[in-house]
C-alpha cells in the first residue's frame, strides 16, 4: 500500500483512547490519550507530526519509521487479549508503541477493537509507509 504515516496516524484516531508508550534505554514512558488535532512541521531532522494534549505533548519523526506491525498479545496482568500498533525505527525497535486502552481489564469501548481491526486490514499486518513527500 502506498500511504503515507501522515495519513495512517490520522486513521488512528478512530481507535479511541490509546495508551502511547515510547521506551529508550534508560525509561519508559506511558501516557493516556487520542490521536487527534495532528499537526505538521518540517524541520532540518526530519517532518514531525505533532499534538498537544492536556498534560503531554506529542512529537514523533515520521522520517524516521520505516515499519508499522499490529500485533496481537496477551495482557501482563489478567486474561485478554491486547492489541496494539508498533511503529518501528531503521533499527526495526518500537519508537512508539499504541495500544487499545481498556475501561476495566479488557473491556475495550464500543467499536474499538473492530476499528484497530479494520486498520489492520487496510495497511496490512506489516507495512512499509510511503515517503511523506510535502507537509
Amino acid at each position: 500500500m502506498a500511504a503515507t504515516l501522515k495519513e495512517f496516524l490520522e486513521a488512528c484516531e478512530s481507535l479511541g483512547l490509546l495508551r502511547m508508550i515510547v521506551t529508550s534505554s534508560a525509561a519508559v514512558l506511558e501516557v493516556r490519550g487520542t490521536i487527534s488535532k495532528l499537526f505538521y512541521a518540517e524541520l532540518p531532522k526530519g517532518k514531525y507530526a505533532n499534538m498537544h494534549q492536556e498534560g503531554y505533548e506529542f512529537h514523533l519523526n515520521m522520517d524516521k519509521i520505516t515499519q508499522v506491525k499490529f500485533e496481537t498479545g496477551e495482557a501482563k496482568r489478567g486474561n485478554f487479549t491486547t492489541y496494539a500498533i508498533r511503529l518501528l525505527d531503521e533499527q526495526m525497535e518500537p519508537a512508539l508503541s499504541l495500544f487499545l486502552q481498556w475501561g476495566k481489564p479488557g473491556e475495550y469501548a464500543p467499536g474499538q477493537v473492530e476499528a484497530w481491526h479494520a486498520l489492520k486490514e487496510q495497511y496490512g499486518e506489516i507495512w512499509q509507509p510511503a515517503p511523506v513527500e510535502a507537509l
